[in-house]
């Protein structure tokens, strides 16, 4: 079987399979090759790596990282990266320091809101990933402050309630630099989220990015229409860019979608990997 996989979670940021798991599972299911990119952190991939290595089977090393856009959201995966690499790991130390930071302003907010939460507690929470919103919800469920997790979003911690904090994120050039800096490939993932309606909208900034680092385009996901693809396709050929594809597995926490599946019944194979290694190596010759 010649599919992969490039855009899979795993408890180390918000899937539900630990990474040796998921890479069990991978080939289990006749996968050929998967790159975990779990959310601003490479701390998974150790041991995804190490476990591919004892049973034969492809980790790519990969990162996905929530950038900085005026509207919409947006997030650039890195695949191939040099994941030892200092100044890598020092970006993605920032961003957990200043995630801890953000959970205890949210803590000092909720309690100036007659809620009292130790960060502790919020920790305690069987909620899968990093520390963040999610695990606060929870407790403020649990402790009878909110109906739902829904709920707890729409009345504290959803964006402009009292106590929401601002998310830190890198600009986008400054996220594709440093992973070209540790050797990798940078790519615009699912870019119906970028909330770009007009294809004259998305093709500027496809055109901006590019100028700034940018190597590919995440064409084939479970949430993009056939039109999207055709159209992120097309802007991928016009632009010299490569097409990558994933099923953004989560496990349990996103189940409608299964590893190496959701493409609209086309695979992703492994020509789009080759792709993406030959044009690392094309960088690194120059």
């Amino acid at each position: 079987m010649n599919v992969i996989d490039l855009h899979v979670h795993t408890t180390a940021s918000d899937g539900t399979m630990r990474p040796a798991e998921l890479v069990r599972y991978a080939k289990k299911k006749g996968l050929r090759a998967i790159a975990i990119t779990d959310h601003d952190t490479i701390e998974g991939l150790d041991e995804g790596i190490q476990e591919g290595q004892n049973i034969g089977f492809e980790v790519i090393t990969g990162v996905e990282l929530s950038v900085d856009v005026p509207a919409g959201t947006m997030h650039v995966l890195g695949y191939l990266i040099d994941h030892t690499q200092s100044e890598l790991r020092e970006k993605l130390r920032l961003l957990q320091e200043v995630r801890m930071e953000r959970n205890m302003k949210m803590v000092e907010k909720l309690g100036a809101l007659g809620i009292p939460l130790q960060l502790s507690e919020v920790k305690a929470a069987p909620e899968h990933g990093q520390i963040g919103r999610p695990h606060f919800a929870y407790m403020l469920v649990k402790k009878g402050h909110a109906r739902t997790i829904q709920d707890a979003f729409d009345r504290y911690l959803g964006k402009g309630k009292p106590a929401y904090v601002e998310k830190f994120r890198f600009a986008p050039d400054e996220a594709m630099h440093f992973i070209r800096a540790a050797g990798g490939i940078t790519v615009l993932a699912h870019p119906f989220t970028l909330n770009r309606p007009q294809p004259n909208e998305l093709e500027a900034l496809i055109i901006s990015l590019k100028g700034k680092g940018l190597d590919g385009i995440e064409v084939f996901y479970p949430e993009h229409s056939e039109g999207q693809m055709k159209l992120y396709r097309s802007l991928a050929q016009q632009y010299g860019l490569i097409m990558t594809g994933g099923s953004d597995f989560h496990g349990l926490t996103k189940d409608d979608v299964d590893l190496g599946e959701g493409y609209g019944g086309k695979e992703v194979t492994y020509g789009l990997v080759e792709a993406m290694k030959a044009r690392r190596e094309s960088r690194l010759k120059v």
